[in-house]
């Protein structure tokens, strides 16, 4: 494959240091420390339903969710239910107690990315929405088989900040920025009350919002999205100037797993920017800073992934003219506001 074919449809994110986590929501998203960055490509949008097809006709593979769970991993499961599936948001129709996950999630046999609310349903019309249903494994393969791989957690902070220093949104501070829906969140009282303001119940298309700006789309919002590295409860502190890690990673799981929960021996991956499912009642993530350790084999249908590229610093002129391109866009869906954060250098 040609440098050129690889690069299409992923945009430049330079490199540099930059302010990553939060302080003001919550506590694993702490404490704000400085990180460093080299430069890379990245997807402009997140891998589409029609961009999986072509992986799975082209290879053959298999997802985690299509596959029965192996019982050593779930000792004490009856045999009856280690059956090929993956977890489905169900819409009570009235308010529920918020701290119990089993009153809208749902295990559903036969829930996968061809058939995401469980048999019987389709992709019809659905191909430029973001895949679903894939464990990281899942999204690690069609890195892989695409020649590019999935980001490191700083990497997609980085990138998700579009330039904006320590802003709350990638675009900025205000939410809804002279009364613009800007991201695919939950609109009205999560989890039983969907308003459905923006025309649809569950995903979006890919780049129906406008693009932040490095020119990347949906970077929170509509499906949270698999990064490499493992979880970990709390960011480090921060370093010295002088001595900021460069491109930090996370490679090993041992403080990545969930003690609280049954399933306490598998490792947990970072997952970024939210979902569609995300409210201010509950679980206001649809911000650069937000995180959570999943589960590496849990599909659902509001995780999917993009990725990366690393390379040389693209051509100057062309560089400087998409960014442009990008700027405008994004200026004219703001009426030509003004940025409310400064951009970092």
């Amino acid at each position: 494959m040609t440098r050129g074919k690889l690069l299409k449809d992923m945009v430049w994110v330079p490199g540099g240091t930059f302010l990553m986590g939060s302080d003001d929501f919550y506590p694993e998203e702490g404490p704000v420390h400085r990180a460093s960055v080299s430069g890379f490509w990245m997807d402009e949008h997140a891998v589409t339903v029609a961009e999986y097809r072509r992986f799975v006709r082209a290879t053959g593979y298999v997802t985690v969710a299509e596959r029965a769970p192996d019982p050593a991993q779930y000792p004490g499961v009856a045999a009856e239910l280690l059956v090929p599936g993956s977890l489905v948001f169900r819409q009570p129709d009235r308010p529920v107690d918020l701290h119990n996950p089993r009153n809208w999630w749902s295990w559903v046999p036969g829930a996968q990315w061809r058939h995401p609310e469980g048999p019987g349903s389709t992709l019809h019309g659905r191909e430029r929405h973001p895949v679903t249903h894939v464990a990281h494994e899942d999204a690690a393969a069609f890195a892989a088989w695409a020649g590019k791989a999935l980001p490191s957690e700083a990497e997609w902070e980085r990138a998700a900040r579009g330039g904006l220093e320590g802003a709350v949104y990638c675009w900025g501070d205000v939410f809804q920025p002279r009364s613009r829906t800007m991201a695919n969140t939950w609109q009205g009282r999560f989890p039983w009350e969907n308003l459905k303001t923006d025309g649809f119940p569950g995903t979006t298309p890919v780049k129906r919002f406008p693009p932040n700006e490095y020119g990347l789309f949906e970077m929170t919002g509509n499906v949270w999205e698999w990064t490499s590295d493992f979880f970990s409860p709390r960011h480090p502190g921060s370093s010295p100037a002088c001595c900021v890690p460069r491109d930090p990673h996370v490679q090993t799981p041992e403080r990545s797993h969930d003690r609280p929960a049954p399933d306490t021996h598998i490792p947990r991956r970072v997952v970024k920017g939210g979902s569609y499912l995300c409210a201010p009642n509950y679980c206001l993530r649809y911000r650069p800073a937000a995180r959570q350790g999943q589960a590496v084999e849990t599909s659902s249908t509001h995780i999917g992934f993009r990725c990366v590229v690393p390379g040389d610093t693209p051509t100057g002129d062309a560089h400087e003219a998409g960014h442009a391109i990008k700027r405008a866009q994004t200026s004219a869906v703001l009426d030509g506001g003004p940025r409310d954060r400064v951009k970092l250098r």
